[in-house]
């Protein structure tokens, strides 16, 4: 393009000397009008070369983006394949979730009912108990309920003299009381405890506290066997000495409630775990 330029000067200076001077202006003319239209082509192909650059740009950018997306997409399309996996695993631990959960609601529900009937035996008995012993003192015999198991506490001073294990026969009368309850429901067992204060004992035969609250305990088994006919089987004699108190030993009244013998109504748990294996079938 220079050269052709060249070209154009040097034939303008040629022409000029041979040429008039109107012709020479035209030929000016038409050289500044080529020059301006060649300035305005390059600057196009400059404009276009730009845009070209920045095009490319574009389109690789936009290349990267489509390779980003087409990696992403497969990504998706393996994580919704992995989810549908675990969509149906946890369709199924769900319903196995669902399946146990419902096992355990009829467990809990027999267990209940297991508990509810436990508990009308419970309240039948002790409701007998203080039917029958309803016209004793208060001070002489306590029937409670702790944690399901009912207690009946016969005081000392009804059952037995001073440092003996000989049963009185007014204390005779409320065991046969208490035999007449316990023969009428054959399903319980009970456990009679003897229980004494922390004074030593020193009176010959009996060796200490321990002897004394077992030959009690036994005394009022061998009572309710021989005179009554509640059965041995039926039946636990135990000594607890004075390791129990109900008061602390520090004076005479605290003592005397302390000296109790304690016939304890013991849960039966092969019949409750029946009751229960019952409910499950």
């Amino acid at each position: 393009m220079k050269k052709h330029i060249a070209i154009v000067t040097v034939t303008a200076a040629i022409l000029s000397s041979c040429v008039s001077s109107k012709k020479y202006t035209e030929l000016e003319t038409l050289q500044q009008n080529t020059k301006s239209l060649l300035d305005t082509a390059t600057i196009k192909l400059n404009t276009c070369n730009e845009e070209k650059e920045a095009s490319e740009a574009r389109l690789a950018s936009l290349q990267e983006r489509v390779n980003f997306l087409q990696a992403n997409n497969q990504d998706l399309i393996n994580n919704i394949g992995n989810l549908t996996t675990l969509s149906q695993k946890g369709a199924e631990n769900l319903e196995m979730s669902l399946e146990s959960m419902k096992e355990k609601d009829i467990r809990i529900q027999s267990m209940q009912d297991a508990v509810t009937k436990k508990d009308s035996v419970t309240l039948a008995l002790v409701t007998s108990l203080k039917g029958v012993l309803g016209n004793m003192g208060d001070d002489d015999i306590e029937i409670n309920v702790e944690k399901g198991v009912v207690y009946v506490s016969i005081s000392d001073k009804l059952l037995f003299r001073s440092g003996s294990f000989t049963v009185t026969q007014k204390a005779k009368q409320v065991l046969g009381k208490v035999a007449k309850v316990v023969n009428d429901k054959p399903e319980i067992e009970f456990m009679v405890e003897g229980h004494t204060d922390n004074i030593p004992i020193k009176i010959e035969g009996i060796e200490d506290n321990w002897d004394l609250s077992v030959k009690r305990a036994t005394s009022v088994v061998r009572i309710l066997q021989n005179d009554f006919g509640v059965s041995p089987a039926r039946m636990t004699a135990a000594g607890r000495s004075y390791y129990i108190p109900l008061e602390d030993n520090d004076n005479a009244a605290n003592r005397a409630r302390n000296r109790r013998t304690r016939i304890v109504v013991l849960p039966k748990l092969d019949q409750f775990y029946d009751l229960i294996q019952q409910g499950m079938k």
